[in-house]
């Protein structure tokens, strides 16, 4: 047991070794300062500029950032669904059928919202060209524009008395071109030294040991793997996603896949302390996140090491549902990561954890992927609760709510309201909207709390674009895609524009100085607050729920 914790403690002092240049050099990028060693890319940027037009070089307000971006997201929208009905009659298509409509419409929506919630399984329902073309090309953009919202949230706070955020399209390229560009290819390479497949054939014939007719498929799987990780999107090229060898083959990839998981999100942070130009603030957000993911980790490890099916038998670890290459230790670290950081992928079996190391995951994500969380999505998530906590601090302590300078009124609470409530409220929502469909028992494999666990992870995976299942809920039927569709795309672009607007509520205001009556953010009494914040108000809207769930499943074994 003390072995498989060193290993969590071992992955995290890593990734802090690589956060901290990553997250400096992303600062740099993010403000147009791009570092000697990149420039070489400065062509590609400004080819991009001069393809969007003169859109691409104006300054924007909170209104026409928004704009910009939801009109990129639509047209990716129609482009993907496009692309995934007509798929058959398109390049390589020859062995693949036409998506479904529904089906088509759920994909689109899953991959440009970074929810990559996968209704299907991808060696055979897609061809290569969707692949490529499609998902992974939403892979790219979906983070990038994670990553621009939160480049105008930070320039929001730190300017003083302005009415633009930035520029919507800059933000984008240079995520795109500086930092996930080069990173994909760096991974790519090191996946495939691994033994990832990267190949445009469609796949081998061989006869197995029975005599029997086999087929393997291949196809461009490493360079989807690099940014389906690094960009916290998570779709799998195999339905098995990275518990299929083809994907993650051994011990290091294993390692090198979790790390991209977490790599940028961790970067981001130590980025906005070096943007506000106060490392401390930084601090305080990796502490938080940190405490959870630790916690979380060492709960899981100790459920699937000692889960209640074994109190007989001391020592008998849970590895039904896992690949034995990997084992408990970096499976349960995986489940923890992967939810954390709302990416979705999966090594092992979620439905295979026992009660409480399955609860643990899902209660990551029903936090709102704050902890670490998406590219760009989940650090304006947590300073959503950052803000909220100042604005409750400050009125138990009769001190104006500042952050960083700037006074906190009612519309940044408001809107950072807002981002906390959508993705809780659609959890719940989509809960009780998959419990009341007549065919409800039709879709489970597993009844009792097992089974509503599983359509409470399904719909909490929904609603917090993170995209991994729970298995034993038969996703794809026209209601679960039509409704999973609106909740993705409800719950990622509702949130952005709320950001957005405070963005622009805290830019136009005056940075105060500091004083002694300031509320201090980076004391532990500050973190400690905000770990209590997050806790009330993820207890307190989910513990009925969990208790339908997997704490009657645990209570029942």
């Amino acid at each position: 047991m003390s072995g498989l914790i060193f290993q969590g403690i071992f992955f995290f002092f890593i990734l802090l070794i690589l956060a901290v240049p990553l997250g400096w050099y992303i600062k740099e990028i993010l403000q147009g300062k791009i570092p000697r060693f990149a420039r070489f890319l400065r062509p590609l940027e400004n080819l991009t500029y001069k393809i969007i037009g003169p859109t691409s070089q104006k300054e924007m307000s909170a209104k026409g950032y928004l704009f910009n971006l939801l009109s990129l997201s639509f047209f990716s929208l129609l482009l993907l669904f496009g692309l995934l009905v007509t798929q058959h009659w398109l390049p390589g298509g020859e062995n693949v059928k036409n998506m479904p409509w529904d089906l088509a419409i759920n994909t689109a929506a899953s991959f440009v919202t970074n929810t990559n919630w996968q209704a299907y399984a991808g060696e055979t329902d897609l061809s290569h060209f969707s692949q490529m073309f499609g998902l992974t090309v939403q892979n790219f953009i979906s983070a990038g524009v994670g990553v621009a919202v939160l480049a105008a949230l930070i320039r929001g706070i730190t300017q003083r008395k302005k009415k633009f955020i930035g520029n919507f399209w800059q933000d984008l390229t240079r995520s795109l071109v500086y930092l996930f560009l080069p990173l994909s290819v760096i991974f790519a390479i090191v996946l495939m030294s691994q033994g990832v497949v990267q190949s445009f054939s469609d796949g081998t014939s061989f006869t197995g040991l029975s005599g029997q007719d086999l087929f393997l498929t291949l196809g461009p799987v490493a360079s989807q793997v690099a940014i389906k990780q690094l960009g916290t999107n998570g779709g799998g090229f195999f339905a098995a996603n990275a518990a299929h060898p083809f994907e993650n083959p051994t011990i290091l990839s294993n390692f090198v896949e979790n790390m991209a998981i977490l790599l940028i999100p961790a970067a981001l942070i130590f980025a906005f302390g070096f943007w506000v130009k106060d490392w401390k603030q930084g601090r305080t957000i990796l502490i938080t996140a940190t405490i959870f993911v630790g916690l979380a980790f060492i709960g899981v490890l100790i459920n699937e090491y000692y889960g209640p099916q074994f109190a007989d038998v001391v020592g008998q670890m849970n590895l039904e549902g896992k690949e034995v290459r990997f084992g408990v230790g970096w499976s349960s670290l995986w489940a923890v990561v992967t939810t954390a950081a709302s990416n979705g992928s999966v090594n092992a079996m979620m439905d295979s954890f026992t009660p409480l190391a399955g609860a643990i995951p899902m209660f990551l994500m029903q936090l709102g992927e704050i902890i670490f969380g998406g590219v760009g999505s989940g650090l304006y998530g947590m300073l959503a609760f950052l803000l909220l906590a100042v604005f409750i601090a400050g009125l138990l302590v009769g001190r104006t709510p500042e952050y960083l300078g700037k006074k906190i009124n009612v519309f940044d609470i408001k809107m950072a309201s807002l981002v906390i409530l959508t993705p809780l409220m659609l959890t719940l929502f989509g809960a009780m909207a998959f419990v009341l469909h007549p065919d409800v028992l039709s879709w489970l494999t597993n009844a009792g709390p097992h089974g509503f666990t599983e359509l409470l992870y399904g719909a909490t995976s929904l609603a917090n674009n993170n995209g991994s299942a729970f298995s034993g809920f038969l996703a794809d039927t026209t209601f679960v895609n039509l409704l999973g569709s609106l909740m993705m795309l409800v719950t990622r672009y509702l949130p952005m524009a709320a950001i957005l607007f405070l963005a622009a509520n805290m830019s136009v205001k005056k940075q105060s100085a500091l004083s002694e009556g300031t509320l201090s953010t980076t004391s532990p009494t500050f973190i400690s607050m905000l770990v209590i914040v997050i806790l009330v108000i993820g207890a307190l809207s989910f513990l009925p729920v969990m208790a339908l769930g997997p704490l009657a499943e645990y209570f029942a074994l």
